[in-house]
């Protein structure tokens, strides 16, 4: 497992073909560094809101569930608008960039120093060959809300060359995720292992 350095991810961004890496829009070269790719806030949102249920259920066949994308609202903000994080919140989000990952290639997204020093905490996983807006899920540790601008770097991603290539975006691998441009809330409840623990829980 290699990380790529400032010469590697530039030649991959002007590769085409199954080697190439691809990040559109990339406002400011700035944003490549040494070891990693600044990568920016994007514009829609699900907040995380309270309900009158008492918990969020992950299980379809259960009669007490309800769709986890109602338990989110969605709002919008445009390129320089603020959206307020407020602490204890969970927001998702997409980066503003869409990103085409290489099928040799897995990347970790974390927040900026300069936003975990706020507590702003991130740290998820892409897998190789993925192509969408990267999914960020957002969520404020610190005791007071936290201003973040549409548009502004707020996070970092550190590119990973494995030792084979990935079949994760092919067809005959659906994903839940795959291809995103906007956030979306869980589908942990897509998860086959939950009904088939549901049906064992209910069997007791």
């Amino acid at each position: 497992m290699a990380l790529l350095h400032k010469d590697e991810l530039t030649r991959r961004l002007g590769l085409t073909g199954d080697d190439a890496l691809f990040i559109d829009p990339l406002l400011d070269q700035s944003q490549i560094g040494e070891v990693t790719i600044d990568l920016r806030l994007g514009c829609d949102f699900l907040v995380s809101i309270l309900t009158r249920r008492p918990y969020i259920g992950t299980v379809k066949s259960d009669p007490a569930f309800r769709g986890i994308a109602s338990y989110f609202q969605t709002t919008r903000r445009e390129f320089g608008d603020s959206f307020m994080l407020y602490p204890n919140q969970l927001a998702l989000t997409t980066t503003l960039e869409f990103v085409g990952l290489p099928r040799d290639v897995h990347a970790d997204v974390l927040t900026r120093s300069s936003y975990t020093r706020l507590g702003i905490h991130l740290n998820t996983m892409i897998q190789p060959g993925y192509r969408g807006c990267f999914p960020i899920e957002l969520f404020n540790e610190s005791n007071n809300p936290v201003e973040l601008v549409v548009g502004s770097r707020v996070f970092q991603t550190r590119l990973f060359q494995g030792s084979f290539k990935s079949q994760y975006s092919s067809f005959a691998s659906p994903r839940k995720y795959l291809g995103n441009v906007r956030p979306t809330a869980s589908r942990a409840a897509d998860d086959p292992d939950l009904e088939r623990l549901f049906k064992i829980r209910e069997k007791r």
